[in-house]
């Protein structure tokens, strides 16, 4: 079993691991717990009950997050002559074609999001060992294969992020970093919500969502009442809780 640190176990032991939060209460709650010096991201995992090993019930899709991710998102092209150029001029941070595939190849992945040209994909596809288990293998079914290369980074930048299930039928996201006000986790947790209910296959059996939980990169994990995703309202202490620091 690994051991702890002691700002670990103080903020643990301020949330109650049986009880399901309202999102609003878990929000506070969070961002209360949160205990690395460093820029915490917030993460939400959704435990589904799909049978993934159907293909009709896998879960895999893109959505904008109404604040972003509150941080700058770098962006990775595959692309080559007017492409290329198209994509630096939307900012894109990398930009290449046969030299960037073998500087991913040798291991090399930092960056956030990965888009690629269509008749970029023959060389791309060799990157799925590298890229796949990353989740930035570039996919025509969230925009990251295109010829429309301006709008794929634009929309990259702007804080649309993929979401799917792995394969224990778990749906990981990022939804922002921890100096994000309590409104803005709140807002975008609630936008990933209603984006997975509103994808839920039309295959699934049983109970869609088994249990939700929010955390930091260090924090503790949170559980949150799915079924009150819709309600809006603040719980009275929430906003000051927020901006309390973390225990020293």
């Amino acid at each position: 079993m690994p051991r702890h640190g002691k700002k670990f176990l103080e903020a643990r032991a301020k949330v109650d691991r049986e009880h399901e939060y309202a999102p609003a209460e878990a929000i506070a709650l969070v961002k209360e717990a949160k205990t690395a010096k460093f820029d915490e991201s917030v993460e939400v995992h959704i435990r589904t009950g799909l049978n993934v090993r159907h293909a009709d019930e896998q879960l895999r899709g893109t959505l904008a997050l109404p604040h972003g991710l509150g941080k700058d998102v770098t962006v990775a092209v595959f692309a080559q002559g007017q492409k290329a150029r198209d994509a630096e001029a939307a900012g894109a941070d990398f930009v290449g074609g046969d030299d960037l595939a073998k500087k991913v190849e040798e291991g090399w992945t930092d960056f956030d999001v990965a888009v690629a040209t269509p008749d970029m994909m023959p060389t791309v596809g060799r990157l799925g060992r590298v890229l796949g288990p990353q989740g930035k293998m570039p996919n025509p079914k969230v925009g990251t294969v295109t010829e429309d290369i301006e709008k794929a980074v634009a929309d990259s930048k702007a804080g649309k992020v993929e979401y799917r299930t792995d394969r224990q039928a778990i749906v990981h996201m990022a939804i922002g970093k921890a100096s994000l006000s309590a409104d803005q986790l709140l807002d975008n947790f609630i936008t990933v919500m209603e984006e997975i209910i509103r994808a839920k296959p039309s295959a699934a059996k049983g109970r869609y969502i088994v249990t939700c939980t929010l955390t930091t990169t260090m924090g503790p994990g949170i559980r949150v009442d799915a079924s009150k995703v819709g309600d809006r309202d603040e719980v009275a202490a929430a906003p000051q809780a927020a901006e309390e620091p973390a225990t020293a």
